[in-house]
């Protein structure tokens, strides 16, 4: 599988990544803002699989170049059968005090950088692609809300309907998306966000099925929000 993950320097997308580069005919193109990250991931995945194909790039989906992007994609993979989109941010912060800078920064980050990504790579994805866009427990409709949130969770919850949206409008390519809403687990993120909240799940667990997923979800799911959290609702 030819696959492209962002926000792969930590947390989830970190583990993601080291459980897709275990299969040695993968071909994995890790994106990041972090170049010491990157490097450590490469480290790290060259040390768990020596004969791994994992292709590390700094990369801003917000606010870079996608022109060399496209390029690094053709050069390394030529086409994508996975897109994983994992990058993203959070700000924990009462609403009277967040800003419409805040609000943007949110709908940037978790939104519309994930919208520039689509739109560069869908002339790459191959037919029987899988999107899978992560989304949060948060944005989920009819789950409990945390104080703090509601510029990261409605940011959120409107890549949760984009995904429903560009399941119907690419139908025709046989292009599937999904959204894995995910709830807790144990990340940077969550830690800065909630510093002494302690996640029953762990970062790598999350990733292990983040990884799972986007291999064999779309058999299965087109145009879904699955929540993913061991809490109800």
């Amino acid at each position: 599988m030819k696959i492209l993950i962002t926000g792969a320097s930590s947390g989830v997308g970190f583990e993601a990544v080291l459980d897709l580069i275990l299969n040695s005919e993968h071909e994995v193109i890790a994106l990041a803002r972090s170049d010491d990250k990157l490097r450590r991931l490469f480290e790290i995945a060259k040390g768990l699989n020596p004969d791994c194909k994992l292709f590390p790039a700094k990369f801003d989906i917000v606010h870079d170049d996608y022109a060399s992007l496209v390029s690094f994609v053709k050069e390394r993979a030529g086409s994508l059968d996975i897109l994983i989109n994992n990058a993203g941010q959070l700000i924990n912060k009462p609403f009277e005090q967040l800003t419409q800078l805040d609000f943007a920064q949110m709908l940037q980050s978790n939104l519309l950088g994930h919208v520039k990504l689509v739109q560069h790579m869908l002339p790459l994805l191959n037919a029987n692609a899988h999107v899978v866009n992560i989304g949060s427990m948060g944005g989920f409709s009819g789950s409990v809300k945390f104080p703090g949130l509601a510029a990261y969770s409605a940011s959120k919850a409107a890549l949760h309907t984009l995904t429903e949206c560009l399941a119907v409008e690419y139908t025709d390519r046989n292009i599937h998306f999904n959204c894995l809403a995910l709830g807790s687990a144990q990340t940077e993120m969550l830690e800065e966000a909630f510093p002494g909240y302690q996640s029953p799940v762990m970062a790598f667990e999350m990733g292990k099925y983040i990884a799972d997923f986007a291999l064999t979800g779309n058999k299965f799911f087109n145009g879904k929000v699955l929540p993913v959290a061991v809490t109800t609702p």
